[in-house]
């Protein structure tokens, strides 16, 4: 694993998937490795009154409900697709789950204005079907025809983002639970498989790019991911992430708890803004999800180990936000500066401890982008 840039979940949890596949007993759909209660424990983590001779660390943050719903969907025979604002961590929990159900999250297809029908379906090896013709050796499979082939979990991200034909070619693999090959005399269906559904991630922002229709959204039950706004919530993922990228880049780095409320409490009071403005230019074009809380911060890690003093300084933290967040000029700038002189240095001013520094340094980077 060390030599992967990112593992994916089954790699990266082998041990702790390895272990509650050994101790799993209770009743599993399909041909599912572990079962509904153990894939719920393994993304939600174990408490003491689970009983289990080891510690299962939490990987995804958020309402059990949602997860277990999540389950639930993917045991029918139903589609599951994901919905929400941008980094409210779909894409992630669509992948634990696919890698406890299967131990395979990789056969992915990412929506996009150019994803065709051939990249759910197959296409050909075009040099082979010149040599020999066309025939199943000579098919390149899809990675959700690959899926239904081996009866396991396929994903779809970005589903709104791909075109009406695209998700058309959808509605029948999710209805039929087979492909059509009418390129082959034999042999010219393939059909899924038991334990063969598709995980699907759709952005709510992206309403009016390529709406679903009416039949495939029957297909599919929602799972709505809400936007993280319990501070606590959001601070356990934030700490969760960091542990998580020193780990990875193997950095020993001291992040001061203080700084850590220092941005959480900086987003919380830019989303606030952000709801109150009366126009999209009074708003700044960053969604002020987690993930892009979590950007900022190991931006600023990253920073301080290469270039500072290998400690986060509310100084680094803030130019590091102001860099990330900055993406309109003008006016991401002057919403940026607004926020650091009508709520950062009068707070600096009332409580001290690193708001001074935090101003000078958003104020010294918003000088040098401007």
């Amino acid at each position: 694993m060390s030599d992967l840039l990112r593992a994916p979940a089954e790699i990266k949890y082998a041990e702790e998937l390895d272990w509650l596949e050994s101790v799993d007993d209770n009743p599993k759909p399909f041909s599912w490795r572990l079962s509904p209660k153990m894939i719920r424990l393994f993304i939600l983590g174990s408490e003491r009154a689970d009983g289990l001779d080891r510690e299962i660390s939490q990987k995804w943050f958020g309402d059990r409900s949602i997860v277990e719903r999540a389950i639930v969907t993917l045991a029918s025979d139903r589609g599951l697709l994901l919905i929400g604002d941008p980094g409210t961590g779909k894409s992630w929990l669509a992948e634990l789950l696919a890698a406890a159900v299967c131990r395979n999250s990789t056969l992915v297809v990412q929506g996009t204005a150019g994803t065709t029908e051939d990249h759910i379906k197959y296409s050909w090896n075009v040099s082979m079907v010149i040599a020999k013709g066309q025939s199943r050796e000579s098919m390149i499979p899809s990675p959700i025809m690959t899926a239904m082939e081996a009866g396991v979990i396929g994903r779809f991200e970005e589903l709104t983002r791909s075109t009406s034909d695209v998700q058309d070619a959808l509605i029948s693999i999710l209805s039929e639970k087979y492909i059509s090959v009418p390129e082959l005399d034999s042999d010219g269906i393939v059909f899924a498989k038991p334990g063969f559904s598709v995980i699907a991630t759709a952005n709510s922002r992206d309403r009016g790019v390529n709406d679903l229709s009416s039949a495939l959204k029957r297909r599919f039950n929602f799972v709505r991911i809400p936007v993280v706004t319990n501070k606590k919530s959001e601070a356990e993922i934030v700490r969760f992430r960091t542990e998580e990228l020193l780990r990875r880049h193997r950095i020993e780095l001291d992040v001061p708890p203080t700084l850590l409320d220092v941005l959480l409490q900086s987003f919380a009071d830019l989303r606030a803004s952000a709801a109150a403005a009366a126009s999209d230019d009074e708003k700044l074009e960053s969604a002020l999800s987690t993930a892009e809380q979590i950007g900022v911060l190991e931006d600023a890690i990253l920073h301080s180990n290469f270039f500072g003093e290998r400690a986060l300084t509310a100084r680094t933290l803030a130019s590091s936000l102001v860099g990330s967040l900055a993406r309109r000029e003008p006016e991401d700038l002057a919403i940026l500066n607004k926020y650091l002189h009508g709520v950062v240095e009068p707070r600096g001013k009332e409580e001290g401890g690193s708001w001074p520094e935090f101003y000078e340094g958003g104020r010294d980077a918003i000088a040098t982008l401007a």
